[in-house]
């Protein structure tokens, strides 16, 4: 038996305790109890398995004769059934061969005793021994004395014993045929006779890989009760009908009837593979169909959410494959919504849902979601919130795409705008500003709506959007006075200053009201000395502690949204609220021939202006007002105060921000229409010059069948293409120097989640080296698989090693270590190997998400690594193509907001890694006078390795 064919054991882990000698173990063997045997018999094929002869010389007698003739003397004729089964695991792994390659004359007693075993009136002992020999296979001069004893348990009363039988011989036939020439035969008349269902699975696994054609056959005689056979049964079946359908077969329309039958099994796995062969086996839009309900059932039965999700793929699979075909089962589709409380599971279900609508069933759709919409708010479960957001995302998608629906769905999602999960109300606002864009004819109801609802709104982000939209869309007279109207209300009484103040007063009148006694015992209470922090004494007066604490309680009292968000320090929603009333005021004078109603409207927001700014100045509110807000609100004032038709103010409020939001929403849905033809863009896999395949002759009757096979060499790299010889050569990374006893080298492969190291060492010196040991040790989130081997190199030689390291995460790791080895005299010698950087890259692909989703994971991520920025590059659109290129990361602000020419420039940035780990940059950069790159990079991720290590990479790209 050739190495590459030998079986590979499992590496059990040994104490390093002193291990008993050969005569101990002999004598344990020979006079010991049970139990005694049990731990003996143990700690020999725990060295057997593990056996290192260099490290522990007394091994090689333990591997050799010297303790097989005690085990058989002493352990073969116990009855002990757990010494039996140690047994066979010692069979498994001792050495059974000389040499010569000769079997050992010992191994003649150990086959009579397995015979003995086989032959044994106890069930359970002949059914292990059975299966003891689906281990040994490959053993025929073990075996072949045994094949008759093995057939006769095929008779056996217990089917345990003839199940084991079965796969006993299967796994001998399929190693060497002439042991059991008549294998087919054999089984063809058990499964005839055999009545248990296990027997009957095995059975039919041993013919269909003796001779196909009979099973076959017998998947035809069972006909019509295929329905009814046992789960495994069904399952053979199955795959046998997908082996024999992979040539064209006559019996093709049979099969299909019966896998229909399979379709309606109690098995949910059986439903699975009968629905996946099934559309392999036809293109029928029937059994489509059918295929596709079946997956829909499973998907509503099934418990496990990872089954679902794998059973929701191979649906979206279908549908690619079969368009408009399963457009029918829409709303079934949509019960998998009702019946699971996954939101992963919803996630991927809904998009199937979005790819399957149409103009015919689009206003179900829409219905059924609304539905869905009002149950989110009736339910108080902690994924409400989520689903209620992927809902409305999900109407907002559907009514941009079939306008026909979007009148009767923009007034029912407007009624979350005050909803106390912000994200659904954003995207609720989201979805109004791009209908109201869209769609002209329906600007004049939702305006009027979005007016009506302000008094619920109680985000400052919702408080923004609404603004926005009433500022760019209301354009009659009568709509403005009443947002007008609308806005007063949620302000509360202007002037804001004013008006806090008189509340303070009257607070203060109160109290000074009450006077007398209390007051008195206010200031000897009062009088009381207080120390500060640093040690020194001062006086504290009633009067100011009970001045802050009235203060206090006029900022917590009750007030409007508007009017609570300003005074809390959101002065960036007022100056967004003053841009609006300029917009308003700006609109009214020009549709309103009335000049006094004007004046009185651009008093009233010129008003409303100021006293946002007094009121951001004094003690009323939590932060003072900002530079930018109040320079805003500033410009908003003077554009007012100096009202004339002065065409670049008018073009600069009315004009330019509703410009710049088309060009935004049509630079979106260029980049979506971009993004599905490069998915429905398939790639060249032959080209004109290579060689034909037969297989493209033949007519398709059926989608691509599923070759498991094919599979197993893909995954196990057996048909990968080579890499060429210079992609080897930048890999190469050198471990040692050229003056060193030692040279060695390294390269390095990244195979998914693995590194692989295919380390060649040199012997640069006339002598050998013995028990030679190269040791790894790493840094961050890598592991090492194997433990280190012991080596010997001739002199000048060479040796080749390989060594697999898993990777966990996206973190710059290193790779170090040393080679240990004994030379001249049993020297110990040492050389430390260069360190081996792995480059992360390998593992962070550009990724695209949209602006809500990036400032929700902005927020939520805690690791920020910032960077300074020095580059000698002139221009920033240069530098931010730089730093896409060395981070891998892809840029998401529209390229209509990075071009034209500008010294300030900022971006930004998003990736994503194989391990799932999301990372966000932003970049600010501008050009000085001296024509250099100056300004940051900031990174922000969940965890902290990969925004360090992409911080490292801009830093290393700068040097």
């Amino acid at each position: 038996m050739s190495s590459a064919d030998s079986t590979c054991y499992t590496v059990v882990f040994e104490t390093a305790a002193e291990y008993p000698s050969t005569s101990d173990l002999r004598s344990a063997l020979q006079k010991g109890s049970d139990e005694v045997k049990i731990d003996t018999l143990r700690k020999i094929i725990i060295s057997t398995i593990n056996g290192n002869p260099q490290a522990r010389p007394y091994l090689l007698k333990l591997l050799g004769p010297t303790l097989m003739m005690p085990i058989i003397q002493y352990v073969l004729t116990s009855k002990n059934k757990h010494l039996k089964k140690l047994l066979h695991f010692y069979w498994e792994v001792c050495p059974k061969y000389d040499e010569n390659g000769k079997l050992k004359q010992e191994m003649i007693l150990v086959v009579n005793a397995i015979r003995n075993d086989l032959q044994h009136p106890n069930e359970y002992i002949r059914g292990a021994t059975l299966r003891f020999l689906t281990k040994i296979s490959k053993d025929a001069e073990l075996l072949e004395p045994l094949i008759p004893t093995c057939r006769s348990c095929l008779e056996h009363r217990h089917s345990y014993v003839r199940k084991n039988a079965v796969f006993a011989l299967y796994s001998i036939h399929r190693e060497f045929e002439n042991l059991v020439p008549d294998a087919a035969e054999l089984m063809t008349a058990f499964l005839a006779a055999e009545t248990d269902s296990a027997c009957k699975r095995n059975a039919f696994v041993f013919l269909a890989h003796a001779a196909i054609d009979k099973a076959v056959d017998y998947i035809l005689s069972v006909g019509e009760t295929i329905g009814g056979l046992d789960e495994l049964l069904q399952m053979s079946i199955i795959e046998v009908i997908r082996q024999d359908c992979k040539n064209e077969s006559a019996h093709r329309s049979r099969y299909i009837r019966g896998i229909f039958e399979l379709l309606n099994a109690s098995s949910h796995a059986v439903k699975y593979e009968a629905a996946t062969t099934l559309t392999t086996l036809t293109q029928n839009p029937a059994a489509v169909k059918a295929a596709a309900s079946c997956f829909i059932n499973l998907v509503i039965k099934e418990s496990d959410n990872n089954v679902k999700l794998i059973v929701l793929d191979r649906l979206e699979t279908l549908r690619a494959k079969h368009d408009h075909v399963l457009d029918g089962l829409i709303m079934d589709v949509l019960q998998v919504l009702s019946h699971n409380t996954d939101i992963e599971v919803r996630r991927k279900a809904l998009g199937i849902v979005l790819s399957m609508t149409s103009s015919r069933n689009v206003e179900e759709v829409v219905l059924f979601l609304k539905k869905q919409l009002q149950r989110t708010q009736e339910s108080d479960t902690e994924k409400s919130p989520e689903y209620r957001q992927l809902l409305i995302q999900s109407i907002h998608v559907t009514a941009i795409k079939f306008s026909e629906v979007a009148a009767s769905v923009v007034h029912a999602l407007m009624d979350f705008l005050g909803d106390s999960n912000n994200p659904s109300a954003l995207d609720v606002v989201s979805f109004v500003r791009e209908v109201v864009e869209k769609f002209p004819h329906l600007r004049g109801a939702i305006t009027q709506k979005l007016i009506g609802t302000l008094t619920e709104i109680k985000s400052g982000k919702v408080f923004r959007g609404v603004l926005w939209i009433i500022g760019e869309y209301t354009e009659s007279v009568e709509d403005i006075q009443s947002g007008m109207r609308e806005i007063r209300k949620v302000l509360g009484e202007i002037p804001i200053l004013a008006s806090e103040q008189r509340l303070l007063d009257e607070a203060n009148g109160v109290v000074d009201a009450e006077g007398g006694e209390d007051k008195e015992k206010e200031k000897v209470a009062a009088s009381r000395p207080k120390v500060n922090a640093d040690g020194t004494y001062v006086t504290e007066t009633a009067y100011s502690s009970s001045a802050n604490a009235r203060l206090e309680a006029v900022k917590a009292a009750a007030k409007p949204p508007l009017r609570t968000l300003l005074l809390g320090g959101d002065f960036f929603t007022g100056s967004v609220l003053a841009a609006s009333l300029t917009k308003l005021v700006l609109r009214f004078t020009a549709a309103s021939k009335d000049s006094a109603a004007s004046n009185i409207l651009r008093a009233e927001a010129m008003l409303i202006m100021t006293s946002i700014i007094r009121v951001g100045q004094s003690k009323f509110v939590t932060v003072p007002i900002d530079e930018d807000s109040n320079e805003r609100v500033m410009n908003c004032i003077q554009t007012l105060s100096e009202l004339s038709n002065d065409k670049a103010v008018h073009e600069a409020f009315l004009d330019d921000t509703k410009s710049a939001y088309s060009k935004m929403l049509t630079a979106q849905e260029k980049r979506a229409a971009e993004k599905k033809e490069a998915e429905s863009t398939k790639k060249v896999v032959v080209q004109v010059d290579d060689l034909l395949s037969f297989r493209q002759f033949s007519k398709k009757t059926a989608d691509d069948a599923i070759d498991y096979d094919e599979d197993v060499s893909k995954a196990t790299g057996a048909s990968e293409v080579q890499e060429d010889f210079m992609s080897n050569l930048s890999r190469i990374s050198q471990l040692t120097g050229f003056s060193d006893p030692i040279y060695a080298e390294a390269l390095v492969k990244m195979h998914g989640f693995d590194i692989m190291l295919d380390v060649l060492l040199v012997n640069q010196t006339p002598n050998t080296l013995q028990n030679l040991c190269l040791d790894f040790a790493t840094l961050g989130d890598l592991k090492i698989v194997e433990r280190p081997s012991v080596y010997t190199i001739a002199p000048h030689g060479f040796q080749s090693i390989k060594a697999t390291i898993k990777v966990s995460s996206t973190e710059t790791g290193v790779i170090f270590g040393s080679i240990l080895w004994e030379g001249p005299n049993m020297g110990e010698s040492c050389v430390i190997l260069n360190d081996i950087h792995i480059d992360i890259m390998d593992y962070i692909k550009p990724a695209y998400c949209n602006e809500a989703q990036f400032r929700s994971m902005w927020t939520e991520f805690e690791w920020e690594n910032r960077v300074n920025v020095n580059s000698s590059l002139s221009d920033p659109r240069e530098y931010l193509q730089h730093v896409m290129k060395v981070t891998n990361m892809s840029c998401l602000t529209p390229e209509g907001a990075t071009s034209g020419d500008c010294d300030f420039l900022s971006a930004n940035m998003y990736a994503r890694s194989l391990f799932g780990e999301d990372a966000l940059a932003n970049l600010s950069v501008e050009r000085t006078e001296q024509g250099t790159i100056t300004g940051h990079v900031r990174i922000r991720s969940k965890t902290q390795g990969i925004a360090l290590s992409l911080g490292d990479r801009i830093t290393m790209g700068e040097s």
